[in-house]
């Protein structure tokens, strides 16, 4: 996994610009501590930074292959789990000097062109800039995974895997106006498909690819989730799953330096926990697994609708039952609190609080033991675990189903911006116009219909929430994070498989449940579903409650010119609770949220506009 970055023009010199790169270069280092690079022609400049995992001494990057007089050079950023297929295709073709995936996908490029894409199993953003024939090719996975932003002026592409390196570069402006404003106060944690938020930065989407040219950027789709009749029995319809969870788990282990796994006592992360360590057992080797708690949470954890109970007695259990190098990681309060904005600076926006701050920390830890460890995110979206696909009248409420909170939001936002904006229109058109683009069959009958359309909208929103969040979180700390259940064969064969097989035995994940039940001891594989754990200690609430009152005080931030002062020294008496992002903000998540926000606000120098 590394960081990409590039400026691209075929009228301006390139080559006057070397601190800038610099610069960009430098914003990446998180994402790639073990090696940098950049090349620099007339047109282009390519940026690298390497976190190194598979052929550590030959995947050095940018890399350049010269076909028939033509030149090719690659900023990649990413992993591919069918390498060697496509490496044995390529071999009748090419020779290969490295064993990494890098030289494969720019190999693939030069063999197929943009159709290359179509043959990738993996995650990925990439930059091919295609010398002689004057274009840069650019692409992203088919789900998202690997980030790719990028800013065009009249004459010139910038891209790079962060907000933040785009900054560095003097032709982006940090600006936002009151399109950016409503992504800030009326979507976030979440952003509309395709915005960067701030002014004129935008992400190519996943599963999309395209060039540029003299002509300017043409973006495509060659992607997305299709309809089509599937017609096995659910005992078919078990294997197969079962078939696809074990392979791309077992794909996705491949790696140079050690593989460990997080471990919260859920399904998901259970499961790949479990296939990991068999595999592992066999080379002889035992997996190392980690997990997060907070402290005093045995005191206050109150249970709950979304959490029932707490994770510690499931992580010892699974970690007892896969005899695994088990490590736990304990969060308190005040450093919580004290990494609330060193979370932003690895987003390059204001995110989820303290489900962020929790991670990076975590990640942080991690990175102490190796390099890549295996994620179970996605396996909610995909199998229909959330609480909004199960409960009927959630499922059947027009709107985002984990933010019904448009018009307690909306207080919030200054009377410039709010005075230019339909805050409801703008996020009811936003869910409308991904909820008409489900695909769906027309023997779908109501049900189907709005589970195809349920599943879209999580695939395109939540769960980009939560990839944002993984990546930015993990390589900020230098950590490769993988996530099997993002495997494009799983989401688009779960996409057609009935809701009833999905519902198996009325249970949240029932299909994945009977799928593998005989990778889990029964308490686990039967344990309700429980969301990303958060602390529980009052003193959270009081500590956020008390930064935030400080900000306010010295009355100099930018922030209240983008939010009522009111509305927040309101929020600051603590007499609403509304759910500001689903189960995963509330109270403390929103006030801490706002603090984010006034530190990106200082932190990135933005303009309101």
């Amino acid at each position: 996994m590394c960081g990409i970055a590039g400026a691209i023009s075929f009228i301006d010199d390139m080559r006057a610009d070397m601190k800038v790169y610099e610069s960009m270069q430098k914003a990446l280092l998180r994402r790639g501590p073990d090696q940098r690079g950049i090349v620099l022609t007339r047109n282009a400049a390519l940026i690298h930074t390497r976190l190194a995992v598979i052929d550590i001494a030959g995947g050095r990057q940018p890399m350049t292959a010269t076909v028939d007089g033509n030149i090719y050079t690659i900023v990649y950023n990413g992993e591919l789990y069918n390498t060697d297929e496509v490496r044995r295709e390529l071999s009748e073709e090419f020779d290969f000097i490295t064993h990494s995936d890098t030289e494969v996908v720019l190999k693939s490029y030069i063999r197929w062109g943009e159709e290359c894409v179509s043959r990738f199993n993996g995650i990925y953003a990439f930059a091919v800039y295609d010398e002689n024939r004057r274009k840069v090719f650019l692409a992203r996975d088919r789900i998202g995974v690997k980030p790719l932003f990028y800013f065009e002026t009249s004459s010139k592409l910038i891209f790079a895997s962060e907000i933040s390196a785009l900054l560095e570069h003097p032709d982006v402006p940090a600006e936002i106006d009151s399109a950016g404003a409503a992504e800030l106060l009326l979507m976030a944690p979440g952003r509309t498909p395709g915005c960067g938020v701030i002014k004129g930065i935008k992400e190519v989407l996943p599963g999309h690819c395209g060039s540029y040219t003299e002509k300017g950027l043409e973006l495509h789709e060659y992607w997305r989730l299709r309809a089509f009749e599937l017609n096995e029995t659910f005992s078919q319809t078990v294997e197969h799953v079962r078939e696809l969870v074990l392979d791309s788990i077992r794909r996705q282990l491949v790696s140079d330096v050690p593989v460990c796994t997080f471990l919260s006592g859920g399904l998901d992360s259970s499961l790949i926990s479990s296939v990991a360590a068999s595999e592992l057992k066999k080379q002889g080797r035992r997996l190392s697994t980690f997990s997060i708690d907070y402290r005093n949470n045995d005191r206050y954890f109150q249970k709950s609708h979304f959490q029932p109970d707490s994770d510690p007695e499931y992580i010892r259990c699974m970690a007892e039952y896969l005899d695994t190098d088990h490590h736990w990681f304990i969060a308190d309060v005040p450093d919580l609190v004290d990494a609330l904005d060193e979370a932003v600076d690895a987003r390059g926006l204001p995110g989820m609080a303290d489900v962020d701050a929790s991670l990076l920390m975590l990640c942080r830890e991690i990175k102490k033991y190796g390099t890549v460890a295996l994620s179970g995110e996605c396996a909610d979206e995909i199998f229909g675990g959330y609480p909004w696909y199960r409960d009927k009248d959630i499922r059947m409420t027009d709107g985002f189903p984990w933010a019904q909170s448009t018009a307690y939001r909306s207080r919030f936002l200054c009377d410039e911006y709010a005075s230019e904006l339909d805050c409801s229109e703008y996020v009811y058109s936003a869910y409308r116009r991904t909820s008409d683009s489900a695909e769906r069959l027309p023997s779908d009958d109501e049900t189907e219909s709005r589970m195809k359309e349920m599943t879209k909208l999580n695939f395109d929103w939540f769960m980009q929430t939560l990839l944002d969040r993984k990546d930015r979180m993990s390589m900020y700390s230098g950590l490769e994070v993988r996530v099997p259940f993002c495997d494009h064969r799983i989401a688009e064969y779960l996409y057609n498989v009935k809701w009833e097989y999905k519902d198996w035995q009325g249970r949240e994940k029932g299909l994945l449940r009977e799928a593998m039940k005989d990778w889990l001891p029964e308490k686990v594989l039967w344990r309700k579903k429980s969301p990303y754990p958060k602390t529980h200690d009052p003193a959270f609430l009081e500590a956020v409650t008390a930064k935030l009152s400080k900000i306010l005080s010295e009355g100099d931030s930018v922030l209240t010119q983008l939010v009522k002062q009111e509305e927040l020294e309101k929020l600051l008496r603590h007499k609403e609770k509304v759910q500001w992002y689903g189960q995963l903000m509330n109270l403390p998540q929103t006030i801490a949220f706002f603090i984010q926000l006034d530190h990106w606000l200082k932190k990135f120098n933005i303009r309101l506009t």
